[in-house]
C-alpha cells in the first residue's frame, strides 16, 4: 500500500449547511503526513468553496447544476484516474451517485457520514428507502449521534460492527468567547446596543422550521420590549419567511442578515441562540454556541440531547411548543446571572469533548483500521 493513500470526500454542493462544516474541518485538521485528501462537490461551487481551497486540498467542481448531471460521469473519470483508497460520502445525493459507483469501480473502501436525524421526518417520503439502499455500498457509516446510529442498525439494516457514533467538533482556536469584542460587533451589524439579541442560524428550510422561530419571537417581542431577533442563514424559505415577518409586526425586532462569512465575529454581538428545528443530528451551531459562551433554547432532540443537559447547561423545549420556547428565552432575559452560568457549563463541556481536531484522528482510524489489512492498487 502506498505510503499516503488517496482519500476523497464527496458532498452535494457546498451551500451553507452543518455537513459543509464538518467537511471543512476534515479538510483543515487532516493529517497529510498520513493521508492524500482531496474533495470533490457534485455540482456548483457554492459559499464554502473558497474555504475549502484555503485549505489547500484540491477540490473539484463536477457540475455546473444540479440539474445538469455531468457529475456522474466526471466523477467515474475521476475515480479512475486517481484511484481512491477511500471515497467518504456526505448527504444524500453524495452517498445515492458517489457510493455505489466507487463500488462499481473498485474503491475498496467507501465511508458514510450520516449527519441528521432526517429519515422519516423528511417530506419526501422516498428518502429512507434509498438511504437504506445506498447503505448496502458502504464499508463503514459515521453517524452524528447516537441517535441516528441507532436508527441505521434498527431501521436500514446496517450492521452494528459496520457503525460508529462520531460527534461533530469545531476548531476551539476559532471560537472562543470573546465579550470585549461585543459593541463593535453591535456596530457591524447595526444592532442596538442595550438590546437583548436573539439569534437564529442555519438554512432557512422546513426542518430547521424559522417560521416557529419567527412566531417566538412575535411572543417574546410583546413582553420584553428590549429584545430583538436576527435570522443568519440563506435558503428556500426566505421569501416567504420575511412576509411572515412582516404580518407578524416585527419590523425592526427582527433582522434578516443573510449569509454570514465568519461567524466567529458575529457571535459577540448575540445574547442567546434560540434552535426551533423540526429534527437534526447534532447541529454545529451547538457547538459554536457553547464555545463562545452563548446561552442556548433548543429543540429537545435526541442528537441535541446527547450533547446538552436541560436545566444544566442549556434551555431544551418540545418541538413545536411554540409557548414553551417563548417562556424559556424569557426566562433568560429576566434572569442573566441564570444565563451565564449555563453557558459557563457548556463552555466547559464543548472544551473537553468536542473539538474538530479530536473528530478527524476519530475518522482517520476508521479509514486506517479498513486500510491497513487491505490489498488495493494505488
Amino acid at each position: 500500500m502506498p505510503a499516503r493513500p488517496r482519500i476523497l470526500h464527496v458532498i452535494d454542493s457546498l451551500d451553507l449547511g452543518g455537513a459543509q462544516v464538518v467537511l471543512w474541518n476534515l479538510l483543515a485538521h487532516a493529517d497529510r503526513t498520513r493521508f492524500e485528501v482531496e474533495a470533490a462537490c457534485l455540482h456548483g461551487r457554492g459559499v464554502f468553496w473558497e474555504r475549502l481551497v484555503a485549505t489547500g486540498v484540491p477540490v473539484h467542481a463536477l457540475s455546473p447544476h444540479r440539474l445538469l448531471p455531468l457529475y456522474v460521469p466526471a466523477l467515474a473519470a475521476l475515480l479512475l484516474r486517481r484511484r481512491y483508497a477511500v471515497v467518504h460520502c456526505h448527504l444524500l445525493g453524495a452517498n445515492l451517485i458517489a457510493k455505489p459507483l466507487a463500488a462499481l469501480l473498485g474503491v475498496p473502501v467507501r465511508i458514510n457520514h450520516d449527519h441528521c436525524n432526517d429519515k422519516l421526518a423528511d417530506p419526501r417520503r422516498w428518502v429512507p428507502a434509498a438511504d437504506a439502499w445506498t447503505n448496502r455500498f458502504s464499508t463503514h457509516v459515521c453517524a452524528v449521534s447516537e441517535s441516528t446510529r441507532r436508527f441505521l442498525v434498527a431501521h436500514e439494516g446496517v450492521a452494528e460492527a459496520r457503525t460508529t457514533t462520531l460527534h461533530n467538533g469545531i476548531d476551539l482556536a476559532v471560537f472562543q468567547p470573546r465579550p470585549e469584542q461585543r459593541a463593535a460587533a453591535r456596530k457591524q451589524w447595526a444592532l442596538p446596543e442595550d438590546a437583548f439579541v436573539v439569534g437564529g442560524i442555519g438554512r432557512l428550510t422546513y426542518q430547521k422550521n424559522f417560521a416557529l422561530f419567527l412566531e417566538v419571537a412575535a411572543d417574546v417581542v410583546a413582553r420584553h420590549p428590549q429584545a430583538c431577533f436576527v435570522i443568519v442563514g440563506t435558503g428556500e424559505d426566505d421569501a416567504a419567511l420575511r412576509a411572515q415577518a412582516a404580518v407578524l409586526g416585527l419590523g425592526a425586532r427582527v433582522r434578516f442578515l443573510g449569509y454570514v462569512a465568519e461567524m466567529s465575529a458575529l457571535y459577540p454581538a448575540l445574547d442567546l441562540l434560540l434552535l426551533t428545528s423540526r429534527y437534526e443530528g447534532l447541529p454545529i451551531t451547538i457547538l459554536e454556541a457553547m464555545a463562545v459562551s452563548l446561552p442556548i433554547v433548543a429543540s429537545r432532540l435526541d442528537g441535541v440531547e446527547e450533547v446538552l443537559a436541560d436545566g444544566e447547561d442549556c434551555a431544551l423545549v418540545s418541538p413545536d411548543d411554540r409557548a414553551g420556547f417563548a417562556a424559556r428565552v424569557g426566562e433568560f432575559i429576566a434572569q442573566p446571572a441564570l444565563a451565564q452560568r449555563y453557558a459557563a457549563a457548556a463552555l466547559t463541556k464543548v472544551r473537553a469533548r468536542f473539538s474538530a481536531e479530536a473528530m478527524t484522528r476519530a475518522v482517520e482510524a476508521i479509514y486506517r483500521k479498513y486500510l491497513e489489512p487491505a490489498k488495493w492498487r494505488g
